[in-house]
């Protein structure tokens, strides 16, 4: 189950660095390869970090076909249905969800701590997408108003617990995902985000 939710991560992912370079008026060749980036970006950091030798996509080429197979499909697709800024926010909602989980589950299974799982969660949910958005030259979401980081931070916390009380299990990690991406979703349609006592108040 957790090898099948990674190849859904990479091609939900691969669609949103579509969406973004749609926007811009990209050729099918530089979405393809923002559509990667965007896909393998935050996995590659966290094996580089944790010093996973090889990179888990070097390792096992399916993931490089599978984003790249995406990307291609998306090209042509997603202008059929929308290029609105919305299905960018959802679609990346849910690729930060998965990625963020299987990260998770991946540096326990390693044998590091359960902080330092929820971290490696964090930054491989979030760091495809600000390649996406720093490559298609716009503000990365993790900066914007809306609760980002957050919701990854709950649920990693929420399957580094599961996961040390009932072992690993595809019900931790399908909860564990749901709760990030419904906390996202909730904060995309209303607009949640910390109040203003919490936040840096310079330019006031």
């Amino acid at each position: 189950m957790t090898y099948t939710l990674g190849m859904l991560a990479l091609a939900v992912f691969a669609v949103t660095g579509v969406v973004a370079g749609g926007r811009k008026g990209m050729d099918i060749l530089t979405v393809v390869i923002l559509g990667n980036v965007t896909a393998i970006g935050g996995g590659t950091l966290r094996d580089i970090i944790l010093d996973v030798n090889p990179i888990y996509w070097i390792a096992d080429l399916t993931y490089l076909w599978v984003s790249t197979g995406a990307s291609i499909a998306a090209f042509f697709l997603v202008p059929k249905i929308s290029r609105t800024f919305r299905l960018l926010e959802y679609a990346d909602g849910l690729g930060l969800a998965m990625f963020a989980v299987l990260a998770t589950e991946k540096t326990l299974l390693l044998g590091f701590s359960g902080p330092v799982a929820v971290l490696m969660g964090m930054i491989t949910g979030i760091s495809g997408g600000m390649l996406r958005d720093i490559l298609t030259a716009r503000m990365p979401l993790l900066f914007g108003r809306e609760l980002y980081a957050t919701p990854v931070i709950v649920g990693c916390s929420f399957f580094v617990v599961c996961h040390d009380w009932l072992g690993a299990g595809g019900y931790g990690q399908v909860i564990a995902i749901s709760v990030i991406f419904a906390f996202r979703a909730a904060a995309i349609r209303w607009g949640l985000y910390y109040p203003g006592w919490l936040t840096y108040a310079g330019n006031r």
